[in-house]
């Protein structure tokens, strides 16, 4: 059976003419990790939920919701061992490598810091000897003390597990 173009279209959000959907770090925390990881309803439904981990990187932009040269993912984080802190971070046909050192995401004030922020870059092939690739991945993730739920109250997502991801290719 022949695929067409309307399924991709009805999946996408009904946005008006000319919106581009293009937050700051602060925003993606706030607006939408945060609320997501809390069960708050988000502003609008715009960032597919996927395991990024189970696919490789040019797979990736079919599964997004909206996005053409960038794309917005919530994402969980899998931990290499199970009782670990380090990620898994192994995808279908390679892997992907941090790049320099977290950065923090501030509010707007510049005062209180909100999230974090991760560069990371796909290498195809094994580490150490993978093939860096023009893939590059944002992540953000809350940071460890807004990560504790208040008594009563069920994320549903463990401690530190659930990432917004901006997804591009250089």
């Amino acid at each position: 059976m022949e695929s067409t173009d309307s399924t991709t279209v009805s999946q996408q959000p009904n946005l008006p003419p000319g919106f581009r959907f293009h937050p700051t770090d602060e925003e993606l925390v706030v607006h939408y990790l945060k609320k997501k990881a809390s069960s708050a309803p988000l502003p609008v439904a715009i960032i597919a939920e996927v395991d990024l981990y189970k696919f490789d990187p040019w797979e990736l932009p079919a599964k997004a919701s909206f996005g053409e040269q960038e794309w917005y993912f919530f994402s969980p984080r899998d931990r290499k061992y199970p009782n670990g802190a380090r990620p898994n971070r192994a995808a279908t046909s390679g892997y992907w490598k941090a790049t320099g050192t977290d950065k923090p995401v501030l509010n707007s004030g510049g005062t209180q810091k909100v999230g974090v922020k991760k560069a990371l870059v796909f290498y195809g092939g094994k580490p150490p000897k993978g093939i860096k690739t023009d893939w590059i991945m944002h992540e953000y993730r809350l940071p460890d003390k807004t990560n504790n739920k208040p008594p009563g109250c069920d994320l549903g997502y463990k401690k530190n597990s659930l990432r917004v991801i901006i997804f591009y290719q250089f």
